[in-house]
């Protein structure tokens, strides 16, 4: 087995929301986080602005936590959804947490905003989460930590909880015209967890879940990993590349993810916020999973 690689990303912490995305859309904050309509519009924004060629949705990493009974500070134009408090103070209390309901609420307006883009003519792309990003707005993370050491078998309920749900998100970002999605857990990285705990984190749950994910996923969607957790994978002998070749030698990232698209399952080699990555070489890497 190798070396756990961690990925340097200033992205993942970035809602893309700002001043210059809202100025002149005539929206009122934190509304226009809550309804479709909105939404495209930001989204298109925000694409416009950082001279992208997706759109993302959603515009934080609350989504899924408020789904399932998270305190939520919608925030402003400023500043995108972020936790407003915690509602658990034990890793069994994560566990009593309700399903998700993809039919109401602000998941629900965000799977509307993705079908709306698509007949738009748009190729969005749907930010998921994986376990300890939603948990960290759920409850404090130092009732996590200490639960990964001393209660493995309970964690690996937690992420598999966390894990159903996003894999249910997938399927409805799928019926709702998604062919772009996107899977980071930047709270369940390297430089936070350390090495020890990452790599079994991604021996439990996260090779296994990603593999899921590819075997239920329709062969035109492509599931497009955070790098860390790519390295992560590879790192632990879960994955490795697998070379492609480009219709172009120099493609923007989403470009050449896009022209993939049915070729390709999984992705990971940068990040699609990184709107200014070029692969230069005509290579395109694809993520293969071992096993």
């Amino acid at each position: 087995m190798g070396k756990i690689i961690d990925f340097p990303c200033s992205y993942g912490n970035s809602s893309g929301v700002r001043p210059e995305v809202t100025e002149g859309l005539g929206l009122t904050f934190p509304d226009a986080y809550l309804h479709s309509e909105t939404m495209v519009k930001l989204a298109r924004s925000l694409k416009e602005k950082d001279n992208a060629v997706h759109c993302d949705l959603s515009f934080c990493h609350t989504l899924e936590a408020e789904a399932m009974g998270g305190d939520i500070n919608l925030g402003n134009d400023r500043q995108g959804p972020r936790c407003g408090g915690y509602v658990c103070s034990s890793v069994e209390q994560l566990l009593e947490l309700p399903d998700i309901d993809f039919s109401k609420g602000r998941i629900a307006e965000t799977l509307e905003a993705a079908r709306i883009l698509c007949e738009q003519g748009e190729y969005p792309n749907m930010e998921l989460c994986g376990p300890f990003t939603i948990m960290a707005n759920l409850i404090d993370l130092k009732y996590v930590f200490k639960a990964c050491r001393r209660q493995p078998e309970i964690m690996k309920e937690v992420y598999w909880k966390f894990g159903r749900q996003t894999l249910k998100f997938i399927k409805e970002a799928e019926a709702h015209g998604m062919k772009l999605i996107s899977y980071a857990d930047p709270t369940g990285a390297l430089n936070i967890l350390g090495p020890k705990v990452l790599e079994s984190y991604t021996n439990e749950f996260t090779a296994d879940f990603i593999r899921q994910a590819v075997e239920e996923t329709r062969e035109d969607t492509m599931i497009l990993l955070c790098p860390k957790t790519t390295y992560a994978l590879i790192g632990t002998d879960n994955a490795e590349f697998v070379e492609h070749q480009l219709p172009e030698k120099k493609m923007r990232y989403a470009d050449a993810c896009i022209s993939m698209v049915g070729q390709v399952k999984l992705s990971g080699q940068n990040c699609i916020k990184n709107v200014g990555f070029n692969i230069t070489n005509g290579i395109f890497m694809e993520v293969k999973l071992k096993g």
